[in-house]
């Protein structure tokens, strides 16, 4: 199955011009990608051109553009309506993959979704990145809802490490079953969202240990700015599957305990939002007026102060030195 050319590869990109050329050629230069879309999502940059820089002339690239961004959501969902090969993976339009990524994960059948490992590189280091890059056993395990859903749960003060980072290969074929498809209206937490109603599904999500996938880091931290909105509706998704779906009692549990993670952020961030826009009185106001929020703002300011106080250069996501850090740690021995 390796050998034969069956996966899309689908690159979203908004003002990718500085990176998008490494990451299209590392996915043309994998001998399974039968094609490569790239949406540029409304760029006020040359991503397109640079995109066509990393072309191998083989007629597997196709570039097409949005006049207005319309977010990764629309962007992934175009090109899987547009593309035809019977699998599909996501590239980020900052990152790459390592060369042979791709015959290791189809090297079984025993799945609907399959990953593998991500190294997590820093910006300045992409080009020595294949030669730092550990060589892993495979060592497959497979994700219930359960597992996924916890595995996505961050924790204050600890690298970034949730599992939802994971950059899997989808059937085109189980997509198509269940019509499903990333919901438009987010922009945050997409992934997250198709996942979890794909292991509802019945989904054999596998993962193996083995890294093929390269993160690239930029800065000392992969904390980004989101729109409060952006977690509003991403808690929102937990709630629609708990309405949605019957769940098994540990899994509705553990999708309750995300959606209460993901609430906490965002009734911070909006106290935040009132006080920045309205001034200190209409964010005490807030409060009184919505007293079950108040655990997760007087929480949340707690943890800052304290987090800065002993983290204050912040947290590594890239390991210093010929190491290269992994989301995955190394299968036992």
């Amino acid at each position: 199955m390796a050998e034969t050319a069956s996966i899309c590869v689908i690159i979203a990109a908004k003002n990718a011009a500085d990176t998008i050329e490494i990451a299209v050629r590392s996915a043309l230069l994998e001998p399974e990608v039968a094609e490569v879309v790239v949406v540029d999502d409304g760029s006020s940059d040359s991503t397109a051109q640079a995109a066509e820089r990393g072309n191998d002339a083989t007629g597997r690239l196709r570039i097409v553009r949005f006049e207005k961004n319309k977010g990764p959501s629309a962007a992934r969902n175009h090109a899987i309506d547009i593309s035809t090969s019977p699998l599909i993976a996501i590239l980020d339009a900052d990152d790459f993959f390592f060369a042979g990524r791709f015959s290791r994960m189809l090297s079984d059948n025993d799945w609907e979704f399959v990953a593998d490992n991500i190294a997590f590189v820093d910006a300045d280091t992409v080009a020595q990145a294949p030669q730092k890059l550990d060589r892993f056993a495979e060592n497959p395990l497979y994700l219930d809802l359960t597992t996924f859903v916890d595995g996505n749960i961050s924790k204050r003060g600890v690298r970034r490490g949730e599992i939802g980072f994971l950059k899997p290969v989808m059937r085109r074929s189980f997509l198509d079953k269940h019509q499903l498809r990333y919901r438009e209206d987010m922009r945050l937490g997409e992934d997250y969202d198709l996942y979890i109603r794909a292991l509802a599904l019945g989904a054999r999500y596998k993962v193996i240990h083995s890294c093929g996938y390269g993160a690239v880091v930029r800065g000392n931290s992969l904390s980004g700015s989101h729109r409060t909105e952006d977690l509003r509706r991403l808690y929102e998704a937990d709630r629609s599957l708990l309405k949605d779906f019957k769940l098994k009692p540990m899994a509705a549990d553990a999708v309750r305990r995300h959606e209460q993670h993901i609430r906490a952020k965002y009734e911070l961030r909006h106290f935040l939002d009132i006080k920045n826009q309205k001034g200190a009185g209409a964010a005490i106001a807030y409060v009184a007026s919505h007293p079950s929020a108040f655990p997760a703002i007087a929480g949340g300011i707690l943890a800052d102060k304290t987090e800065r106080w002993r983290n204050p250069d912040g947290v590594a996501v890239t390991s210093s030195g010929d190491r290269l850090r992994y989301l995955l740690d190394a299968p036992a021995e």
